[in-house]
């Protein structure tokens, strides 16, 4: 087996569960890029997957939703000139983070491999892309990341919002494993490792917000 981001082979078992519903789960832990992940074999189907993000409540009108995403988009808007055009990649049914942008004089665009699933817009590049709680979802980080990269132009910006796990001895009682569509589980050296593989710059503005910039 291979590290599903950095494809290194010295990986070790971290944890072991039973789950009521979806039997064992085994995750691995990559000493190479620090990647936490599922293994593969036990990854849920697109039916089961896309039944379970059909039960998600995310309301563009929430204003409880809505400032979660600004923790996102509040340091990315700072970076960014008028009128710049942006993906979010991985929007969701509710696409909000789109709106948020919008609201504030960017042309966006939404892709969602279930719900906005128009490939066209993957064959472009933006002045910056946005992936908020998506990247704990890939089930190929590798390839996904590769794919942020060719959407980027140069001097382009990649933010990116998921829970940042602080220590892999942390892992067992941490809740975030427990959402069976959770496969793939980064701490900063992950994020870290990636900005190295892809020479971008990374910043973490503030907790579990990653803000890349490509830069060559």
């Amino acid at each position: 087996m291979q590290c599903s981001l950095c494809l290194a082979d010295q990986i070790e078992k971290i944890f072991e569960r039973e789950d009521s519903r979806y039997g064992q789960r085994i995750y691995y832990l990559c000493s190479t890029c620090q990647l936490i992940f599922l293994d593969p074999k036990l990854c849920l189907d697109a039916e089961s997957e896309k039944a379970r993000y059909d039960t998600h409540q995310n309301n563009p009108a929430d204003e409880g939703y809505r400032n979660f995403l600004r923790r996102l988009a509040d340091p990315l808007i700072e970076k960014l000139n008028q009128g710049e055009q942006g993906l979010d990649f991985g929007c969701g049914p509710g696409p909000t983070l789109s709106l948020i942008l919008s609201e504030h004089g960017f042309k966006m665009a939404n892709y969602d491999p279930f719900y906005f699933s128009d490939e066209n817009l993957l064959n472009r590049t933006y002045d910056f892309v946005t992936s908020t709680e998506v990247v704990e979802h890939l089930y190929q980080p590798r390839d996904v990341f590769l794919k942020l990269d060719d959407l980027l132009k140069v001097d382009g910006y990649l933010g990116v919002m998921t829970e940042i796990l602080d220590h892999p001895d942390r892992f067992a009682d941490w809740w975030y494993h427990r959402d069976p569509t959770h496969v793939c589980f980064y701490q900063k050296e992950t994020f870290h490792w990636i900005a190295q593989w892809r020479q971008w710059n990374v910043e973490f503005p503030v907790k579990n917000v990653v803000i890349y910039k490509k830069t060559a």
